[in-house]
């Protein structure tokens, strides 16, 4: 598992081009500490004066509903592994909304350009007028 990135993966970095394209600008693996007592939860994107964390979820990794497949072999490894991944998600999710964060997943078969607009949607939602 030496060869999986933690970031800078390509739809990471296909949907970072679209951003930028459109002008916007944030941080990349930034730390946002959600609670005292848990360590810093590190996002793919953040717009920090929006409040806004972006993750690029990995199909196999977080389980994808339509494209997330399940290795038959170690298979009492892997359907632990991943579970843990999809919980750790979640909690993630529940910490920054408790903190005032908006969280945004975006799936890797997701078309970019596509969830560049959903980003700047919810920026505009977001920021005050």
């Amino acid at each position: 598992m030496r060869a999986n990135r933690k970031r800078d993966t390509g739809p990471e970095r296909a949907l970072r081009s679209a951003l930028f394209a459109r002008g916007l600008r944030y941080r990349v693996d930034h730390p946002i500490r959600a609670a005292e007592g848990v360590r810093p939860i590190r996002a793919d994107v953040v717009f920090t004066a929006a409040r806004l964390a972006v993750f690029v979820d990995g199909c196999f990794w977080h389980g994808c509903p339509d494209h997330g497949t399940r290795p038959t072999r170690n298979s009492h490894y892997w359907d632990a592994k991943l579970e843990r991944n999809v919980d750790r998600d979640r909690r993630y999710d529940h910490l920054l909304a408790q903190a005032g964060w908006v969280v945004m997943r975006i799936w890797e078969h997701e078309d970019p350009e596509e969830s560049a607009a959903r980003v700047e949607e919810a920026l505009a939602e977001l920021r005050p007028r």
